[in-house]
């Protein structure tokens, strides 16, 4: 076993000890497109035995329920840990599939209780308002008062104006993010994670690492800064310490699929303190970063003085997805502009609805051409193919666009 003197960042509501470094549980590793068990189980034990305690699982990561649940109970671990997952609000129909779907992940997790449990990808204010028209607030008050859920949250995907009037909306115990060094801005971006920092809540961070793109993706040239930079450390390690280097982060997660990963995020999370980076380390973020612009095709800042546009538009959600389109790849850039325009909810921010109205451009410190670079996004990530598959999505969920 490693010796490892892990670091923890306390839960301030709750009192809760939680690990900096969580088991993000989407990837345990596969063979023969089942989970591996024995692997899965080896990577689990380790983890707990160095002292992570965070593990963040979902009902609709195909099977990972199931096998945390199995390895936990099996080698007598529920007890060591705080178990994070999640109420599917995109196959929600009705207030009684909040039960349902609970009832199967407490099940699946071989549990009577949920630690930390997250509204599942809540995109804007529209979906937490339809959620409380079908009364989640009541289930929530029932689950709670049970002992069933001890935290209540919620994970994000969406625009930074929308993730600070949900943090507002409810008396929220815990959220979860997506943050890394490579866009500050997207999401709820650095805005948000202060905002919640500052109503003592707990700060979960997922995709510290942009799904391994900003270990395997990287430009050439930014992996060469990195290499020559004083500590020798790799990509990896440098993502996941401009995480910790800030002290309103509490967890951070990496969905882990190897053994070797294990190992080598435990050592680092040894030293994941805030604060210690000094200034030249910074200065090598600035670097790798500036790198990154001089392949984006829009220099927006995400610095918000457009919002909020009179019909919706996400613009720095829009342009953000762009820019990585460009930068890492145009797969990543359409997942990205679906998730952060909030495209398969009841009233999306699609480069689309922009109406040329100019309101926008008069207030851009970058004198930015918006109007006009919204029809490239539109033309480059709203192809006719992805306008009906996300328009029978909509459908399917039964959400109806609303225009303004």
């Amino acid at each position: 076993m490693l010796t490892i003197m892990m670091q923890y960042r306390k839960d301030e509501k709750s009192g809760n000890e939680l690990s900096v470094l969580g088991f993000g549980c989407m990837r345990f590793p596969r063979a023969f497109g089942a989970i591996d068990m024995k692997k899965t189980t080896d990577m689990i034990k380790l983890a707990v035995e160095s002292g992570v305690n965070y593990f963040d699982t979902a009902w609709l990561y195909p099977g990972s329920e199931e096998a945390l649940g199995a390895v936990l109970t099996a080698q007598k671990l529920r007890e060591k840990v705080y178990i994070a997952s999640k109420l599917p609000l995109i196959v929600c129909k009705s207030a009684d599939d909040f039960d349902k779907y609970f009832s199967q992940t407490l099940k699946r997790l071989k549990t009577d209780y949920i630690d930390y449990y997250l509204m599942h990808m809540l995109t804007d204010m529209n979906s937490w308002e339809r959620l409380k028209e079908l009364g989640i607030e009541d289930w929530i008050r029932e689950k709670k008062n049970s002992g069933a859920i001890k935290r209540i949250g919620f994970s994000f995907h969406g625009g930074r104006d929308d993730f600070l009037a949900i943090l507002a909306a409810y008396d929220w115990e815990f959220c979860q993010i997506q943050y890394n060094y490579s866009d500050e801005n997207y999401q709820a971006g650095r805005t948000g994670l202060k905002a919640a920092a500052e109503k003592g809540i707990p700060v979960i961070i997922m995709e510290p690492l942009l799904g391994g793109r900003l270990v395997n993706g990287l430009p050439k040239a930014a992996r060469e800064i990195f290499k020559k930079a004083e500590g020798g450390h790799s990509p990896a390690a440098w993502g996941l310490n401009w995480l910790w280097n800030q002290k309103e982060v509490t967890v951070v997660l990496s969905g882990m699929s190897g053994i070797k990963q294990v190992e080598e995020n435990i050592k680092l999370a040894e030293n994941a303190r805030a604060g210690s980076l000094s200034p030249a380390e910074i200065a090598v973020f600035d670097e790798v970063k500036r790198i990154f612009n001089a392949s984006y095709k829009v220099g927006c800042t995400g610095c918000g003085y457009c919002m909020p546009c009179p019909k919706g538009v996400n613009i720095p959600g829009c342009f953000a997805a762009y820019n990585t389109s460009f930068a890492f790849s145009y797969i990543e850039g359409v997942k990205q502009y679906i998730t952060g325009s909030g495209a398969l909810s009841r009233n999306p921010h699609l480069a689309g609805q922009c109406v040329k109205c100019g309101r926008c451009e008069k207030h851009c410190p970058q004198n930015l051409k918006i109007s006009s670079l919204l029809e490239d996004v539109r033309a480059r990530l709203e192809p006719f193919w992805l306008s009906a598959l996300l328009s029978l999505a909509r459908t399917a969920l039964g959400h109806r666009r609303v225009r303004s």
